[in-house]
């Protein structure tokens, strides 16, 4: 009997172990590549901004005796704003230039004694060093009437300066003073004068936005924005990246960067103040293949997505041995034939026999592609011999080499050129595909993604249809327990009872469903 009871924690294990090698199968699907817009934004918050504000001041001090502009008015460059105290400046003026008339007689006086000083100087009447007096004299009263001349033209500028005038076009946004108030010039006062109002060319305004560190490097002059504020929820206005700070800014232990963005607000309906949200288009990429983020692996998780699918470990080596081989090869013709310009005399014409358009070719890792049209597959079959052979293509041959290997590629058409931040998105990958029925690993080269969606650049084709799997994080958590299983329940070896791998078939969990798609 206390056998039989010793045996009871063993015979529980041994169940959890069965009921662990019948849990239901993880199903995974096949989706096929297909094409698709991806597009990619980030997303941000700020605050309307104007482009350009200038503060308003007055060069004249005194008392403000009128005021010609309230908030929110629009004013033309040139026109009166406010009005101040004109009664020392005038009184300046005034002397000024009555001090002007002094030295112009006095002028006057000292050209007619040296007229006379002339005379007698010829007739040796005075000495020379009198008549070099008359000319000095002279001399001096042309002096002092240029100094009247300048303090005129001073006090009328003082004078002139006690009308402020608008110095741009545009809105009046602040009024810092009313009429009756005692101001000071900024010209005279070292505390810098008083602001009198503040004007803004609303025509353009400004988002001021900050970037998490980690897209910022996406993030440059020009790029595209789209601005939506609360006051207009369905009226998006469009404008651009102007310039990135370089100084980074703190927000509750995050790093950002501000990024300001410019909009064309002609209408006046974007107010400063009003709070935005801000879409920063990155990037685009319009009818390019794309397979789903889920389909892609990483060496580190590619075994655990190989164990659902049912290849063991020694099967899996060899094939990612021949997905390398291919992605080189493929990489390295792509290097060798990167589009170049040629001309219409240079195109290959077509061989007697070529297939007609539409017609297919299998690669050597076992895909099946379009040819070109006038392109036989025994023609594509010598350009590759002739290029991993070491020979040199002739311009004929190097642009079918560009056509073949768009459809390699797959993921961009000719003459679809790629945003110069490029390097911030993608990277090398392995999907899983059908090949002659059975589940190989592809090396794939991605683009950009949209999170859902990833843009395929190299390794896949319009024919292929990529396997959808759990999460390695699933996969590994249940290969966990089941050593776990193993180990305390040693193999199945427990007395009385048979191994489960000897009695049923493999466990159904390391085998490929059949809920989903072939």
């Amino acid at each position: 009997m206390s056998r039989i009871v010793r045996m009871l924690p063993f015979a529980a294990l041994a169940a959890m172990a069965c009921t662990q090698a019948k849990a239901p199968t993880v199903v995974y699907q096949a989706v096929p590549v297909e094409r698709r817009n991806i597009i990619v934004s980030a997303r941000a918050t700020g605050t309307v901004q104007p482009d350009t504000v200038v503060e308003v001041k007055s060069k004249a001090s005194g008392e403000i005796l009128e005021m010609r502009a309230e908030t929110g008015a629009v004013v033309q460059r040139g026109s009166l704003l406010v009005r101040v105290d004109q009664r020392t400046p005038r009184n300046t003026l005034n002397q000024a230039e009555a001090d002007l008339d002094v030295v112009k007689a006095r002028l006057q006086n000292a050209d007619a004694q040296k007229r006379r000083s002339d005379e007698l100087f010829k007739s040796q009447s005075i000495t020379e060093q009198e008549h070099e007096s008359a000319v000095l004299a002279v001399a001096n009263a042309k002096a002092e009437v240029v100094r009247a001349q300048v303090a005129v033209e001073n006090a009328r500028i003082s004078m002139e300066d006690t009308d402020v005038l608008a110095p741009i076009s545009g809105t009046i946004i602040a009024k810092s003073v009313e009429r009756g108030q005692v101001i000071s010039s900024p010209t005279r006062d070292v505390g810098g004068g008083s602001v009198l109002l503040k004007m803004a060319d609303l025509n353009l305004v400004q988002v001021r936005t900050s970037v998490d560190e980690t897209d910022i490097g996406k993030i440059r002059p020009g790029l595209r924005a789209t601005v939506t504020v609360d006051a207009y929820p369905n009226q998006p206005f469009e404008g651009e990246v102007l310039k990135i700070e370089p100084l980074a800014e703190t927000v509750q232990n995050v790093t950002m960067f501000p990024v300001q963005v410019r909009i064309d607000n002609r209408n006046g309906l974007l107010r400063p103040g009003m709070n935005a949200d801000v879409q920063l288009h990155i990037g685009r990429r319009d009818s390019v293949l794309a397979v789903p983020n889920s389909a892609l692996r990483t060496t580190r998780d590619v075994s655990s997505a190989a164990q659902v699918l049912g290849i063991t470990e020694q099967q899996l080596q060899p094939m990612m041995a021949a997905a390398q081989k291919v992605a080189d090869s493929l990489k390295d013709l792509a290097a060798r034939n990167a589009p170049k310009d040629t001309t219409k005399k240079d195109a290959p014409k077509p061989e007697a026999g070529a297939k007609p358009a539409g017609a297919t070719m299998t690669t050597p890792d076992g895909r099946t592609i379009p040819l070109p049209a006038g392109v036989t597959e025994a023609q594509v079959r010598e350009l590759f011999r002739k290029r991993f052979s070491g020979g040199t293509l002739t311009p004929q041959e190097q642009q079918t080499m560009q056509k073949v290997m768009q459809n390699f590629g797959g993921g961009r058409g000719a003459g679809r050129p790629r945003n110069g931040n490029d390097f911030q998105f993608g990277g090398n990958y392995i999907v899983f595909v059908r090949r002659n029925g059975q589940p190989v690993p592809i090396m794939v080269r991605t683009g950009l993604t949209d999170l859902d969606y990833s843009e395929v650049i190299s390794g896949l084709s319009m024919t292929d249809s990529v396997l959808v799997l759990p999460s390695a994080s699933l996969v590994q958590s249940q290969q966990e327990f089941k050593n776990r299983m193993t180990n305390m329940t040693g193999g199945g070896a427990v007395p009385g009872m048979r191994s489960a791998s000897s009695t049923s078939a493999p466990s159904t969990a390391a085998r490929p469903a059949t809920g989903g798609r072939p």
